[in-house]
């Protein structure tokens, strides 16, 4: 088993990214959440995944940028009906913490919402994975991944306010955010140190 994979990628289309491991270009099959994540090509990153192999469709690599994902995406196929595809998809658009506490309040309707869910298979998730769902587990989760979306977020409101900030300078706000993402960015780094990095890109 594969549980994740760490280089370069190579590029991102539609719901696959390549990722390049000592000169093997791996094929992984990512959900519409994670493909707006995803860092600028030829930026080393890790992909935590799970290798499907199907009558169907053969050897399919799936893969998640966090171990989070991985884990609730390895729960859901443990559902008679909801297959690696379908789990995939529901990941992309509706996030670990809302889908654990969908489970344990036996909210259906907000399962049902995600793509390729309707109500019976929304039921069929809350039987078959309420009982593997501890409730302080999920409320441990939910405040680790709020202080990470914190993060994430002032980092993003500092990589936005460097791509205004060139685009100001008179570049295009292509070639601003196509710089900005070739910063390898912490998360002590302000708009202004951002800024200065990504100007060695464009000059």
């Amino acid at each position: 088993m594969i549980s994740f994979l760490e280089g370069k990628l190579e590029y991102a289309d539609l719901s696959v990214a390549v990722v390049n491991c000592g000169g093997v270009g791996y094929e992984i099959n990512i959900n519409a959440s994670d493909l707006e994540k995803l860092p600028a090509c030829g930026t080393e990153l890790r992909i935590y995944t799970f290798l499907s192999i199907s009558e169907n469709t053969g050897a399919m690599l799936y893969g998640f940028l966090t171990k989070d994902e991985l884990d609730m995406f390895r729960l859901l196929i443990t559902v008679n009906g909801v297959g690696p595809r379908v789990a995939k998809t529901m990941l992309g658009g509706m996030n670990p913490d809302t889908l654990r506490f969908a489970i344990l309040s036996d909210d259906a309707k907000t399962i049902a919402k995600a793509p390729g869910i309707g109500a019976k298979t929304a039921g069929k998730i809350i039987l078959d994975l309420k009982d593997k769902v501890n409730l302080m587990d999920a409320f441990e989760k939910k405040l680790e991944n709020t202080k990470e979306e914190a993060v994430e977020s002032g980092l993003s409101q500092a990589k936005e306010d460097a791509v205004l900030a060139l685009v100001s300078l008179g570049y295009s706000r292509t070639e601003s955010l196509q710089a900005v993402k070739k910063v390898e960015i912490t998360d002590d780094m302000n708009a202004d140190v951002i800024l200065k990095a990504s100007l060695k890109f464009l000059i």
